[in-house]
């Protein structure tokens, strides 16, 4: 499905039934931002700050995984910005943030953002190849979303109350669930190009991260057929 085009969604007939064998093996090649988030394909300045997001998935019920976990027994860890940000105030995002120069690359800064906003123990953490870099226009950003394992999860909360206002895991058989997504075309009142959401628990995920968690699933073959006529507006 490309988000905006109006089709629904196709399930994969090949997608894994084992999240963390699907997510270590994406690659640069399958995942082609353009073709899944034709909305993204914004000009940034000539000189956008990189950053980079992580993208870390693991068992829904909090447990160390030794085996297989099937798609819809997992989470992703998502985070809400606080209201007072300058960029993006109150919206739910991936942890992540800027390459600092102490930085070995996009993996490294993710899980230093990471650990910065939500107090994760990178030790548990399992990184796979970094996707695709994809641009973030309103903020000037070339974002690297990076994709992870919880092997071993730890206690996360919101860190800083300045930047984070809730540090949550999002099911991703909730996510999946056809009645929980939705489309944004208008925010504040002002249409813009149509772009996939998914309504959770009375949070609204869209925008850059509701385009993250979109393309993902399609690539990975766990999108279910969906409505994209079903709209909702953001308050923030």
């Amino acid at each position: 499905m490309s988000p905006g085009s109006g089709n629904v969604g196709r399930v994969n007939s090949g997608a894994s039934t084992d999240a963390r064998a699907a997510l270590s093996r994406l690659s640069g090649p399958a995942v082609d931002w353009r073709r899944l988030a034709p909305t993204r394909a914004e000009r940034v300045l000539p000189t956008p700050r990189r950053s980079a997001v992580l993208m870390l998935f693991g068992a829904a019920d909090g447990s160390p995984t030794t085996g297989p976990v099937a798609p819809d027994d997992s989470a992703v860890l998502l985070l809400r910005r606080s209201a007072g940000l300058r960029h993006h105030p109150g919206q739910i995002g991936f942890p992540g943030g800027g390459l600092e120069p102490g930085d070995t690359g996009p993996a490294a800064a993710a899980v230093r953002e990471a650990v910065e906003e939500t107090g994760v123990d990178p030790s548990g953490i399992e990184l796979f190849t970094p996707l695709p870099e994809l641009p973030l226009a309103v903020s000037n950003h070339i974002v690297t979303p990076v994709p992870a394992w919880w092997q071993h999860p730890s206690p996360v909360h919101a860190v800083d109350a300045a930047e984070t206002q809730e540090v949550f895991l999002a099911p991703v058989a909730a996510l999946l669930d056809p009645d929980n997504r939705r489309s944004v075309e208008q925010v504040r009142g002002m249409r813009i190009p149509r772009m996939p959401a998914f309504e959770l628990d009375g949070r609204l995920i869209w925008g850059f991260t509701g385009v993250l968690l979109s393309g993902l699933f399609d690539t990975l073959g766990w999108t279910r057929d969906w409505d994209e006529t079903r709209l909702a507006e953001p308050d923030a």
